[in-house]
């Protein structure tokens, strides 16, 4: 009978039954007992009330009731971990069984049972397993030791497990070896400073070589990746390493042919002898195309990473472009990545092939998929200069077709051609003018607006072309309104006696009846230049414009490096570094041979303007900071740290001073409009409750005003501010002194967009008119809810400020601490978690200056200004450790250390995912302590 029959269901006492029968002294009796008990718990039911009869069951020689009883401990440990200790001796018993493959499954199981009261028994079976005699021991262990990492990584590095793993590197049996390696790779992943107590040197990696042969092809694979983050020591070194790794293509599973493509792929760069070099590059093209005969999964994966492989070394598949010629039974994302691939290889000597093959792609039922062949005729034209005349003639045939999509997409690209080659095929406009009805898609529509305009004193009618599309102006894309008011006054600065009305009727309807700020700003930048000088206006809007390239989708070539780096990973088939989509993922790491370098830089993520997310991702920019030396945190002690109480949380509070955005007023500046009015606000008042009671509570600092406006460069009025943070909000505090002999009012301001979205939240209101000789002082709210832009550095803002006399520019730094929101104060918990996850290369140590506050007054002073203290501890010689966070109006954290030794200088560190913010909190907290 087959094992279907312990899913059946039981009877109502069924634990009972199964107790019974566990406590049986018939061992086939005992061994179906546990097998129900396994079968109950895989289908969901709590059996959890067997565990300690199922753990007596454990003293038996039967392997398959061994394994059974394991695989119950490992599913309930969790749940009784105080009964889970009673195995422990079971375990090590196991561990020194003369069968090899007892002791192997006992450690293997110690390592499943994630209970930290168990690992402290673990670590002795483990070291005596993982110098057993048997492979098959060794291997199970060197597993165990990264899944001993994971539970305590402290314990691991004090007993020496690392130095063990390494050792076993120089095993003797392949799948040990690459069992250590899976082992040393998954502890750096989540430690990369282990990497120091695990040697790979020239003796190591050739013992990997030779393991490389002869394990099984995950090992293989293990293997290979830990060989791309060494950096050989020399050229011949590097060829050695290539020749011994080039069988590997030949391998029947995708993922060693792709893993060994990755490690050539990076040793290319460091080899100079160029025979060789192109002798890898033949010997990469077959592999590769073999690739492409897989199932159309694996197919779509190698071609994300082909497609890296082309862009990094285009030679190596240029010869094979016919492999990437799309069938009819591929799948629409398999048949775009080719498409996208023949563009790459696309050269002289193959484009009639590859122009051919689109012709007919053009022709397909899948509409993206013709959208992309037509666009891809196009980006041949611009790549290939000599087959540009062929690709117009194609698109043109194929706007014949009059098949609407493609006629559209043809219009789109060969706008493109245009700016690639101007002034060499105009002849085909009147061609792309009878298509004018059939338009309907906004790009397309654009892209014919774009080319009256340019050409618009070769067509005799643009006039009344321009004019049909303008009798439907509000309904038109925001894009067709831009381009065809940009037209608009191409055509007029061409044709200023017959397009003067044409001109006032879009200028009105972009800078009067529009909504959209973007519109409006435009339209009153093109007025302003027509009515004050129309010759500079023809030297901005017709400007020679700068030619397009292919190249512009080529993905940045530091980027790229390490992307190759990440070859046959999701990286390589998002196109985008690990650190983009896996939480605290550190980039690749290169270990040195006998070096100390620092690990290579990290590249710049890239930042969306309007995407405040993805600026968290921004690197460090600007001066380097003094450091302090020998950043020795104790960090891992914080785990048992005196923590002082969680701080309440705190109620919502209604900020009315972040209630509306205020209005884009950029337009309004250059159109000359008068922004003032209102009346005055007064500055609100910073209290809380501490301030009802005592009269020395540290309070929120606030610089002393600054001139951010000098009277010399705003003819006579001079502006001073301070920032400071009240009420959960942020506040500038103006002051406007007239220095003229005249009166002004009419006051605005706008800020530019900057790195944390800083606007106004209310209009500016001056007690107007401010008399000659006379101050008024007012206070702005500020809100964080503006557009995104990275300055350099980090905490400029620039601004504009108007009266009735003129509008002035200027800039000014944002103090930090005015950034951190109340809501910064980390739970305890989460605090070591979070900053062993931010990588070591993301700290930064500085010296404070000498202060002669005690340590309570440190403490209060940081949170009146919203650095929390989080923890604090007692060093030696009477020093006191504060553990802070802080976190920005954008959700950027910053952790610290604080030190205040005794009789010295006190010492900063900090560290973040965001290491441009590190240099403004450590001038905010000097700022802070220093008051």
């Amino acid at each position: 009978m087959s094992d279907s029959k312990y899913f059946n269901t039981q009877k109502k006492g069924e634990i009972y039954e199964l107790k019974a029968e566990l406590n049986s002294d018939k061992k086939e009796k005992k061994k179906e007992a546990v097998k129900k008990v396994i079968a109950s718990m895989t289908v969901g039911k709590d059996v959890s009330a067997l565990f300690t009869d199922v753990t007596m069951c454990m003293q038996t020689d039967n392997l398959e009731l061994k394994k059974l009883v394991y695989l119950y401990l490992i599913n309930y440990a969790k749940t009784q971990p105080d009964l889970a200790i009673l195995a422990v001796n079971t375990f090590v018993k196991d561990c020194e069984d003369p069968n090899p493959l007892i002791r192997a499954l006992a450690v293997r199981t110690m390592g499943c049972i994630r209970v930290e009261k168990i690992t402290e028994y673990l670590c002795e079976p483990l070291r005596k397993c993982l110098k057993d005699e048997d492979p098959y021991v060794r291997k199970t262990a060197a597993v165990c030791v990264a899944k001993l990492h994971d539970i305590s990584a402290a314990r691991v590095e004090d007993q020496g497990f690392l130095e063990t793993l390494g050792e076993l590197l120089c095993d003797s049996n392949p799948m040990v070896v690459a069992n250590a390696v899976a082992a040393i790779s998954e502890i750096l992943d989540t430690n990369p400073n282990a990497a120091k107590q695990v040697n790979i040197d020239t003796p190591t990696v050739n013992k990997l070589l030779t393991a490389l042969n002869e394990c099984t092809e995950w090992g293989q694979i293990f293997i290979l990746d830990s060989l791309n983050n060494y950096s050989p020591r020399d050229e011949k070194e590097c060829i050695s390493i290539c020749e011994r790794i080039t069988p590997r293509l030949a391998h029947a599973n995708a993922a060693v042919v792709l893993s060994a493509v990755k490690v050539l792929m990076k040793l290319m760069d460091q080899i100079n002898n160029t025979e060789f070099v192109q002798m890898l590059q033949k010997k990469l093209a077959p592999p590769l195309v073999t690739l492409l005969s897989a199932e159309a999964e694996i197919q779509y994966v190698a071609l994300r990473n082909i497609n890296l492989v082309v862009q990094k070394r285009p030679d190596i598949l240029k010869h094979e472009i016919k492999a990437f010629f799309v069938k009819y039974n591929d799948p629409i994302y398999v048949k775009l990545e080719k498409l996208d691939i023949m563009i790459r290889l696309a050269a002289q000597t193959n484009i009639a092939q590859v122009l051919a093959e689109l012709k007919e792609y053009a022709t397909e039922v899948d509409v993206d998929f013709v959208r992309k062949a037509v666009r891809a005729i196009g980006r041949c034209a611009i790549k290939v200069e000599p087959s540009a005349e062929k690709c117009v003639t194609t698109l043109l045939e194929l706007i014949q077709t009059k098949v609407n999509y493609v006629v559209q997409e043809a219009i789109v690209v060969i706008k493109d051609i245009f700016r690639k080659y101007p002034n060499k095929y105009e002849t085909i406009i009147s061609t792309l003018c009878e298509n004018l009805d059939s338009l309907d898609e906004p790009e397309a529509r654009a892209a014919m607006i774009w080319i009256v305009g340019e050409y618009a004193e070769r067509i005799d009618n643009a006039d009344e072309i321009l004019q049909s599309f303008l009798d439907g102006f509000h309904d038109e894309n925001t894009q067709v309104q831009l381009q065809l008011l940009t037209a608009i006054v191409k055509l007029f600065l061409k044709k200023p006696q017959e397009t003067q009305e044409l001109v006032q009727k879009v200028l009105s309807l972009a800078t009067q009846d529009s909504d959209n700020p973007d519109l409006r700003d435009r339209g009153y930048i093109y007025w302003r230049l027509l009515s004050t000088d129309p010759a500079a206006a023809k030297e901005v809007v017709l400007a020679e414009k700068p030619l397009i390239s292919e190249e512009t989708d080529l993905i940045e070539p530091t980027l790229l490096d390490e992307l190759i780096c990440h070859i046959s990973s999701l990286a390589s088939v998002y196109h985008k570094p690990p650190s983009a989509f896996v939480e605290g993922r550190v980039p690749v790491r290169k270990i040195q041979v006998n070096r100390n370098a620092d690990d290579a830089a990290e590249t710049d993520p890239h930042i969306e303007e309007d995407d405040r997310a993805e600026y968290n991702e921004t690197e460090e920019t600007g001066a380097p900071q003094e450091e302090v030396g020998g950043g020795d945190l104790l960090i891992g002690d914080l785990l048992s740290l005196d923590y002082p109480a969680p701080t309440p949380a705190q109620p919502p509070v209604n900020n009315a001073n972040q209630a509306q955005p205020v209005a884009d007023l950029l337009g309004d500046i250059f159109g000359g409009m008068d922004l003032g009015g209102g009346a005055p606000v007064a500055a609100p008042v910073a209290s809380s409750p501490m301030d009802l009671f005592s009269l020395s509570a540290p309070t929120t600092y606030v610089a002393p005003p600054q001139v951010i406006l000098p009277a010399a460069r705003a003819k006579g009025l001079e502006v001073s501010a301070t920032f400071a943070r009240r009420n959960k909000g942020i506040f500038i505090d103006l002051t406007f002194a007239n220095k003229t002999m005249m009166a002004m009012s009419g006051f605005a301001i706008q800020l530019n967009k900057n790195s944390f979205g800083l606007s106004p939240g209310a209009p500016l209101a001056v007690n107007s008119p401010v008399l000659p000789g006379v101050s008024a002082t007012t206070s702005l709210s500020i809100v964080t809810t503006g557009p995104v832009m990275k300055m350099d550095p980090l905490l400029k803002v620039q601004m504009a400020m108007k009266n009735d006399i003129d509008v002035f520019y200027f800039e000014c730094l944002v103090p930090a601490y005015v950034l951190f929101v109340e809501e910064g104060s980390m739970e305890r918990n989460l605090f070591p978690q979070m900053w062993r996850e931010i990588p070591d290369e993301k700290e930064k140590q500085f010296q404070l200056p000498f202060t002669n506050k005690s340590q309570d007054q440190v403490e209060a002073v940081l949170a009146a200004n919203n650095v929390f203290v989080v923890a604090t501890r007692q060093g030696g010689d009477g020093e006191h450790l504060i553990y802070t966070s802080v976190k920005f109006t954008n959700g950027i954290w910053v952790l610290g250390e604080l030190r205040l030794p005794a009789g010295a200088p006190p010492s900063l560190a900090l560290k973040t995912q965001t290491v441009a913010a590190i240099a403004e909190v450590h001038s905010a907290i000097c700022t802070i302590l220093a008051d």
